[in-house]
């Protein structure tokens, strides 16, 4: 059976929405983790940047959880809810949501913790304010 998730609706800011395409699956038709990773890890990028206002980096990914399946034409939200801020970096979780078909229901697929640090114009981890 597969895993419930938490809550019943997002946690967060939705930061990026983005359609899932024939060309985003695996060899078994469902969309590929990798893709679905990366349109995290952007929401959660986008995020950092707006909180330490400037450039980031992503410097972990924690607690992975995927508790369904992404379908061609399933439109992803990604939501970013920051975790913890400490000195240079910050960290959100970041859940994606699926509209199935794109109009519904929505539906908790994947989520975890992505971890950023704020650099300067060296590319030096700088403090974020």
């Amino acid at each position: 059976s597969e895993k419930q998730p938490e809550t019943a609706t997002p946690k967060g800011e939705l930061v990026l929405r983005a359609a899932a395409f024939p060309a985003d699956t695996n060899p078994d038709g469902d969309i590929f983790g990798g893709w679905l990773l990366a349109q995290m890890d952007i929401a959660g990028g986008l995020a950092a940047k707006e909180r330490s206002q400037g450039r980031v980096v992503t410097v972990s990914l924690d607690r992975m959880v995927f508790h369904k399946p992404v379908h061609i034409g399933d439109i992803l939200c990604c939501y970013a809810h920051e975790e913890r801020l400490g000195r240079t970096s910050v960290t959100f979780r970041v859940q994606a949501w699926v509209l199935r078909e794109g109009i519904g229901p929505r539906e908790l697929v994947t989520e975890g913790l992505f971890t950023f640090v704020a650099l300067d114009e060296h590319a030096k981890p700088r403090v974020i304010k």
